[in-house]
């Protein structure tokens, strides 16, 4: 029996009145020093040092800074036991500056460093994929008998590592990354979710037997669709086996700038609001102090203590695949069936928007503006609609209109018409008379069923849609609702998900990140419209970077790019920014930039080219899992990389 089949949920188990997102998962408190992880606490915030932990001085400052910003729990890296010594000095020197602040240990490879680590510290984070392994990265074939050894050793080596955190008191995370999983798993699992709960079960249970019940648990891949499914997985294998350890949230090596805190925003949102997580870290390529209020927005509205035990009632603990939806002609495009997840944009007609559409059509050919949502108010605006029109390369043009005269007019030149529930039966039919799609809106998922079910006896030509304004869970409850409505199934009506405009930027990327990367994580949607309606181009920018971050859509170059720690030997930052500035513009290409080993061979498995550190100043470049070149000095590595991007056919040049 699989690990899918002993956790199976029924779909119609998901909650009526809205997304459990107030129901947090019940787990144990786990102490790290003073603060309380899991049970009733708050979720907690963390981040990590980026400063080598042989310069005391310089690690202490930087996590002054993250504290300051309101991290909870510092983590520094530890890769030796002469780095794990030097964090009692870190420690007194924090507390020399009046500071109480738990640190955990990051502990790669080296059980001797976790071990001296325990002396120091509050917490010790060991990684499953190599704690044990004197070499990772190194696959083989494991009969049941070698594989039942393997992990016998595993624990020898693992116990006195428990038991003097038990004796000490200290708290444990174990730390699964996706990019990192050990020989063992990879051959049994491979790189899956699976695998990936697997792993951090193994140690588990020998946490367990020897009666240590300190433990987080964390399982993060840079892919959010692969870190969602992975958790979701975990939290119903743990409750099949009594075992309420709290999670630890994060996307690792997310990036920098609005596509790191997107892609954040879709893996570590889209859990909270299901019950799952009781504290995160934000990975971002910048400052580490700068991840604290990302992390602190995102946790804000979760805050509530748990009301049940819970976790989360989901449609299946695999990569989900897409909504079976219709293919409906929308003008010069289509929307549903095996389209790409289309970008909408919400904008005012005005003499100038043809011009807006032109210039992105010539500077971004592959994210144009694709669909236009146009509100016709006057007659005015009917002639610029008529105009756009004619213009050859535009948009599909969705139009609404209060008055039915206006909205006739409109559907000679639009492509849909777009009409709140209210008006499904009179809407359909003068959709139906123009030969048009029709887009119906509701507040509800009741209501909007309701409408689909009216038009439906005029059309088939249908696109659904909610806008409720209210809580961000209640919407997403009424989609998942929608989703799982076997009429709609049958019925294969397109979706369009609109994430309701909120007045601060910050904010609104958040929280349409969150919305959106939910439900197209899931394979729920058609098409999305995210941004706040006073700018056409940065609304249509936010719309494609969701769905880029949320795995539904590539219109620009993918980067894995680590937060970066004291295990790295170069400038992260620097050389991200560089890359990304000069190779941003490869459509469909991934490319990882990674500070050391520990996870870069693992997650060049899951990009096209690798930009890895190998040692002070040094990079080994990859392409896939080949390291195709080995210690190119740094002033050289990214036009090294360009060139072998070229060589391999996957270079374009920018527009």
């Amino acid at each position: 029996m699989t690990l899918h089949e002993t956790a199976a949920v029924d779909a119609s188990s998901f909650p009526g009145e809205g997304s459990p997102g107030a129901r947090r998962r019940k787990t144990r408190v786990v102490r790290v020093g003073d603060v309380g992880v899991g049970g009733d606490n708050p979720i907690r915030l963390q981040s990590m040092t980026t400063t080598p932990t042989r310069d005391v001085e310089s690690t202490v400052n930087q996590a002054v800074r993250i504290i300051r910003a309101g991290g909870e729990i510092v983590r520094v890296t530890a890769p030796t036991e002469l780095e794990a010594r030097l964090l009692k000095d870190i420690k007194a020197g924090l507390l020399a500056k009046g500071f109480k602040t738990p640190i955990a240990a990051d502990v790669h490879f080296s059980p001797q460093a976790a071990m001296e680590a325990a002396k120091h510290v509050e917490k010790v984070r060991i990684n499953p994929g190599n704690f044990a392994d004197a070499k990772a990265f190194k696959v083989r074939e494991y009969s049941d008998e070698e594989y039942a050894a393997d992990l016998a050793r595993v624990e020898e080596r693992f116990a006195p590592l428990v038991l003097k955190l038990k004796r000490l008191g200290r708290a444990l995370r174990i730390g699964v990354n996706h990019g990192s999983l050990s020989d063992r798993i990879l051959n049994r699992w491979g790189d899956t979710p699976e695998g990936m709960v697997v792993s951090a079960l193994e140690f588990l249970r020998i946490s367990e037997k020897l009666g240590y019940r300190d433990v987080i648990v964390s399982l993060k891949a840079s892919n959010p669709k692969i870190m969602i499914a992975a958790n979701r997985l975990f939290a119903a294998r743990a409750a099949a086996e009594g075992m309420d350890v709290p999670l630890h949230l994060g996307v690792t090596e997310a990036g920098q700038g609005e596509d790191g805190r997107i892609k954040s925003a879709v893996g570590i949102g889209s859990l909270l609001e299901e019950g799952l997580g009781d504290t995160i870290r934000v990975s971002l390529t910048e400052d580490p102090e700068r991840e604290i209020p990302v992390a602190r927005a995102l946790a804000a509205p979760y805050h509530r203590p748990p009301k049940k035990s819970y976790w989360p009632p989901t449609r299946t603990f695999e990569v989900p695949r897409r909504r079976a939806a219709r293919e409906i002609a929308f003008g010069p495009l289509r929307l549903g069936g095996e389209q790409p997840v289309r970008a909408v944009t919400r904008s005012v007609l005005s003499p100038g928007l043809w011009a807006v559409c032109e210039a992105r059509r010539t500077s971004s050919p592959r994210a144009p503006f694709e669909i236009l949502e146009l509100d016709i108010r006057s007659d005015d605006d009917l002639r610029i609609l008529r105009d756009i029109s004619r213009r050859p390369g535009r948009p599909a043009l969705l139009v609404r209109a209060r008055d039915p005269g206006r909205l006739d007019a409109a559907l000679e030149a639009a492509d849909a018409a777009l009409a709140p529930a209210a008006d499904a039966g009179v809407a359909a039919r003068r959709a139906r008379a123009r030969g048009k799609p029709l887009v119906l809106e509701a507040a509800t998922a009741e209501d909007l069923i309701a409408a689909a079910r009216t038009a439906a006896r005029t059309t088939e030509e249908i696109v659904l849609s909610l806008t409720a304004p209210g809580p961000l869970s209640d919407l997403l409850g009424s989609w998942r609702r929608l989703a799982a409505d076997p009429w709609l199934t049958e019925k294969r009506f397109p979706f369009l998900l609109q994430a309701p405009p909120l007045d601060d930027a910050d904010e609104n990327l958040l929280r349409s990140s969150v919305l959106l990367g939910s439900l197209l994580s899931d394979g729920v949607g058609d098409a999305a419209a995210a941004g706040r309606g006073a700018d056409p181009g940065a609304d249509l920018r936010l719309t494609y970077d969701i769905l880029q971050g949320a795995g539904a859509r590539a219109v620009k170059t993918e980067f894995v790019s680590c937060p970066s720690c004291g295990r790295t030997l170069f400038d992260l930052q620097a050389a991200t920014g560089l890359i990304q500035k000069s190779m941003g513009h490869l459509a469909g290409v991934k490319i990882a930039i990674m500070g050391c080993i520990v996870n870069g061979p693992g997650e060049m498995a899951d990009a096209d080219f690798g930009y890895v550190g190998a040692g002070p100043g040094r990079i080994n470049l990859y392409a896939g899992r080949e390291c195709v070149e080995k210690g190119v000095p740094e002033d050289e590595a990214v036009q090294k990389l360009a060139a072998l991007i070229k060589s391999r056919g996957k270079w374009l040049e920018p527009a």
